[in-house]
């Protein structure tokens, strides 16, 4: 395949997922079908049965896009020259921003909603974003504590708690509809306590 074949197939594969972000956000995933995809993605059956075999693989791909897009923002600038709590706080309001934004609702919820069902979808959904989240955070507090900067012995299971710390009193009211969209300093206050209270028991010094 050329250059440019090459550069339509990637443009065509976006359209596509486009399109199926709108239908399954619309639809949920069992009441989506390939047919409205296609019409939604403006392709034919045929087309988007070349670039997915099926809906499950769709659908694994739009997640799995989506977490990584998004993932890539919410570690920008995660190294290690800044002074831990800074990075922390970046992190945690970023994945908070994240979690909390119309996108990622409705990804949770939909996700949810089939579990029962599709319990491969949610498996898929888990190692595409939260456990990529944990793997890179747990990464990073590996090196700070080889640093002499962290004291952490588990960093994975500490890289999940940092996680869950920050969602305190607002994502779970927020995933049920009983906050609105919550404020910057109200994101600014919980992830700051986050942070210290993170670091009270990871911290040096």
């Amino acid at each position: 395949m050329d250059s440019v074949s090459d550069a339509l197939s990637i443009e065509k594969r976006g359209q596509i997922l486009l399109g199926a972000a709108r239908v399954f956000a619309a639809d949920g995933y069992e009441g989506a079908s390939m047919a409205r995809i296609a019409q939604e993605a403006g392709v034919s059956k045929g087309t988007l049965y070349n670039y997915f075999e099926s809906k499950a693989a769709l659908f694994s791909a739009y997640v799995a896009e989506a977490c990584q897009r998004n993932l890539a923002h919410v570690f920008d600038g995660a190294g290690h020259g800044a002074d831990p709590a800074a990075v922390l706080q970046g992190i945690g309001r970023r994945m908070l921003g994240m979690i909390l934004s119309d996108a990622g609702l409705t990804m949770y919820r939909m996700v949810i909603a089939e579990a029962g069902k599709f319990p491969a979808l949610a498996r898929g959904f888990f190692e595409a974003g939260p456990a990529v989240a944990i793997d890179f955070l747990a990464r990073w507090l590996e090196e700070e504590t080889r640093r002499g900067r962290l004291r952490v012995d588990d960093p994975a299971f500490a890289a999940e708690q940092f996680f869950n710390l920050c969602q305190t009193h607002l994502v779970l009211r927020r995933k049920l509809e009983m906050l609105e969209d919550p404020s910057e300093a109200e994101i600014d206050r919980v992830v700051d306590a986050s942070v210290r209270m993170f670091l009270r028991s990871y911290g040096v010094g």
